[in-house]
């Protein structure tokens, strides 16, 4: 409502107002509607959450995560400091995480079906966060309609869409690894097969389906549509079979340009199939921007000149405008907590470097607990991940409203399960204890976003001779802040060589930003056992 029409109906309402409280009133509104909107973040400076929405939270008892659920803990995470929700697939599908899609086009029904999920998309976009959805479209499952009708019958209309081996549509070409079927945790085996993504037809389906998502209702207002999608398994040469070739030129590169012309600020993050540093897939794909898994295995190793050598080379295959997601867990890895056994030093200094880093932070739902999983071997069944996607842990106890046990007494799985009463790893215990890791979480989280060196600065390092203390700088026009982080357990007393450093020309390295402390300007610092610093220059 515009403020002349509201001053109009207030003039023509029963009650009376001064001619100064009018004049006021309308200067108040006037001054509201000639505001400039908040300008839009640059893509550097968001804040990835990734979730399982199915083991988030658990809107209405049945123990499935759902968007409903999601909506009520929206609060939480712009506490923590994120910007930016990235949920694993959401189509319909046999799966618990939803990979292999039978429906491209549904919404799964437990998680709220397509109205619950427009309704998790205005309660973001109202808070002026983003949404990006997860898209992987190279396989359908044996109750998708291409292939419930075109196997066994080469009359079929979906005949091609599918690649069969042999006459007669019986050999649907397997997925990654030669699968033919997989199990799914709850004992079904489902078969799976390839598409041909070289159909014209196919091609036009799937570039509709993203489309439609960008812009649902096709009207050119972008507000009921996803903000970005993750591409998954992406690829040039599908299964390094040598059947689907040149697919980030000729499949994906001509689609992203699409979605782009059909909203100038989409961006499209995939997820390199061989865990690279991603140089082919921005030269080939034009993707925005990729994962940064080499540096993610560096980090869990805790070796100074490894991560340097994996940062440099992250930094070198990153063209200028593109961006790399860092993170140091997700839903294909085992827990960062489980890879560090637990040691509370080793968490922060995973933290800090998932957060201060160049790079797009991606933080996987309960990292900032520290919740635990690893992989397990109980054959070709998604069940093998379960404990490394576990409930996101609310409180206390393992019971409690909204807990998203789905898999709960449903196999090994349970009996093997992480989580404990009163063990310190839940939001409960951790919100209301100073120093605990979720503290430490939202501390950088709010660093970053208060500080744009730390979200969109550039990097380079310090030099130092301890090679257990890694150090670097990031830094704008105005804003200089060292970052240094004792890989040690041990104390260590460190110099930084800040002479080859013409960014600090005339300044000094005066205040800890996480603990306040402030220094007289000298370049020595004593850090504690795998202890962090995050010093501003002035």
């Amino acid at each position: 409502m515009s403020a002349s029409r509201f001053i109009l109906m207030i003039v023509k309402s029963k009650f009376h107002f001064s001619l100064i409280s009018l004049l006021s009133l309308l200067t108040l509104l006037l001054s509201c509607t000639q505001q400039e909107p908040a300008p839009p973040r640059a893509f550097e400076e968001e804040v990835f959450y990734h979730i399982l929405p199915r083991s988030f939270y658990d809107s209405d008892g049945d123990r499935e995560g759902d968007f409903h659920g999601l909506i009520e803990k929206l609060d939480y995470l712009q506490e923590l400091g994120v910007t930016a929700v990235l949920m694993l697939p959401i189509y319909d599908s046999d799966y618990y995480h939803n990979y292999f899609a039978n429906d491209f086009e549904a919404v799964d029904p437990e998680y709220g079906g397509k109205e619950g999920y427009f309704e998790l998309l205005e309660a973001l976009h109202q808070r002026g966060m983003k949404l990006f959805m997860d898209m992987e479209i190279h396989y359908v499952t044996e109750r998708h309609p291409w292939y419930t009708d075109s196997y066994g019958n080469p009359h079929s209309p979906y005949s091609k869409y599918i690649i069969y081996n042999g006459p007669g549509n019986t050999e649907p070409e397997s997925i990654i690894f030669g699968l033919t079927a997989l199990q799914s945790y709850d004992g079904d085996v489902i078969k799976i097969c390839t598409i041909d993504l070289g159909n014209p037809q196919v091609r036009d389906y799937l570039y509709g389906l993203f489309r439609y998502w960008v812009d649902p209702n096709g009207d050119g207002d972008f507000r009921d549509g996803i903000d970005g999608y993750r591409i998954d398994h992406i690829m040039d040469d599908l299964d390094w079979k040598g059947k689907q070739t040149n697919l980030l030129s000729d499949f994906w590169k001509p689609l992203f340009q699409q979605l782009r012309q059909q909203n100038p600020a989409m961006k499209i993050i995939g997820e390199q199939a061989e865990w690279g540093y991603g140089k082919e897939y921005f030269a080939k794909g034009d993707l925005d921007a990729v994962f940064a898994f080499p540096l993610y295995m560096a980090v869990g190793r805790f070796n100074k000149q490894d991560l340097m050598n994996k940062i440099d080379s992250t930094f070198l295959s990153t063209p200028a405008g593109k961006h790399q997601l860092v993170f140091i867990e997700n839903h294909d890895t085992d827990r960062f907590a489980s890879v560090v056994a637990e040691n509370p030093g080793k968490l922060r200094v995973g933290a800090a470097l998932n957060i201060l880093l160049k790079g797009i932070p991606s933080i996987y739902y309960g990292q900032e607990l520290g919740m635990k999983g690893v992989k397990q071997e109980w054959g070709p069944t998604d069940a093998n991940d379960i404990l490394r996607r576990e409930a996101f842990e609310w409180y206390q106890t393992v019971d409690g409203p909204g807990m998203a046990l789905w898999y709960r007494d449903s196999g090994p799985w349970w009996d093997l399960t992480n989580l404990r009463d009163d063990d310190g790893i839940s939001l409960e215990e951790q919100q209301a204890t100073p120093g605990s890791l979720w503290q430490f979480y939202r501390q950088l989280l709010t660093l970053r976003r208060e500080h744009a060196a730390l979200a969109s600065g550039e990097f380079a390092f310090i030099p130092n001779e301890d090679e257990k203390v890694l150090s670097f700088l990031r830094w704008n026009d105005t804003q200089h802040i060292a970052v240094i982080v004792n890989l040690d357990e041990n104390p260590r007393e460190v110099t930084l060589d800040l002479a080859g450093l013409p960014q600090l020309a005339g300044k000094a390295l005066q205040r800890d930003l996480l603990s306040g402390e402030t220094f007289s300007g000298s370049a020595g610092f004593s850090l504690d056992g795998y202890g962090v610093r995050v010093v501003k220059a002035e």
